[in-house]
């Protein structure tokens, strides 16, 4: 019987032991795979702003794309650019994820985090990260594309410039799963307001964030974190956010591609002119 029963604790034991090293391997594997991941986009990347400045006006094709585009998300949002209650989390979107700034310094140091990610950061915050370098190699990819057609029409307006380079590109699917991505951040952003400490762990972050050459990274985490902190205080206003760039940005998507050049350019006019 003790026998039995020391066999039965043995073959427990062992499971347990398997469980927790399958648990580990686990672990390892999906942290490899956010390096993996995070390092390949943004030197992706760092190569497609190196050979675009090899090319003549491509760079500033690029920078004219991004600058539209700011312009083109500032009129779409002004309301809520106007909102006590949503400016905030507008601002973030239009300069973190919408901008038209230079990231590079940001990009190299994503590239010199990748390593370190998973000691320094919770798995939620490893798992923005990785959205946020699939999210950047997506856009830095169509901007290129959307350049190289902007440099080919540079006889036409602005507008009906953009129009063109649009359906040159077209990669809707890719249009599409950009947008998704982006309000995929927005979520992962929320879901960290609700992670116990990680407020007080970022803010114990700065000091070494700053040593580690991290300091446009953790700007980043610490706006994310207290936009959506803020905003998450009233009920719904987070889902309300979201929603409302989700329908906007497919409505604008869908049009850009389904409707007639003279509609198109109707309505892009009146966002920009929103920004007046």
């Amino acid at each position: 019987m003790n026998a039995h029963r020391a066999s039965s604790d043995l073959d427990l034991l062992d499971h347990q032991v398997r469980d927790k090293n399958t648990e580990q391997a686990d672990r390892l594997g999906g942290a490899m795979e956010a390096k993996k991941i995070i390092r390949d986009a943004f030197m992706h990347v760092t190569l497609m702003r190196q050979t675009a400045a090899e090319k003549p006006g491509l760079a500033q094709a690029v920078a004219e794309i991004k600058f539209f585009q700011a312009q083109r998300f500032a009129g779409t949002y002004s309301d809520l650019l106007q909102s006590d209650q949503y400016r905030a989390a507008a601002l973030f979107f239009l300069e973190e994820l919408y901008s038209d700034k230079d990231y590079s310094e940001r990009d190299a140091q994503f590239v010199r985090m990748a390593g370190p990610l998973e000691r320094l950061f919770p798995q939620q915050v490893v798992q923005t990260a990785v959205s946020l370098a699939q999210l950047h190699r997506l856009t830095e990819e169509l901007d290129r594309a959307m350049a190289e057609e902007w440099m080919a029409n540079a006889e036409k307006p602005a507008i009906a410039r953009y129009i063109l380079a649009w359906h040159c590109v077209g990669r809707r699917a890719d249009r599409n799963m950009q947008l998704t991505t982006v309000i995929d951040i927005g979520n992962e952003l929320n879901r960290l307001t609700r992670t116990p400490g990680l407020r007080r762990m970022l803010r114990m972050m700065r000091v070494p964030a700053r040593l580690a050459r991290l300091g446009d990274l953790q700007r980043f985490l610490e706006s994310g974190f207290d936009t959506f902190a803020e905003m998450g205080r009233q009920v719904d206003r987070v889902k309300y956010f979201l929603a409302t760039v989700m329908e906007r940005e497919a409505y604008l998507i869908d049009q850009l591609f389904d409707s007639s050049a003279v509609a198109c350019e109707t309505k892009i006019r009146h966002l920009l002119g929103q920004t007046q």
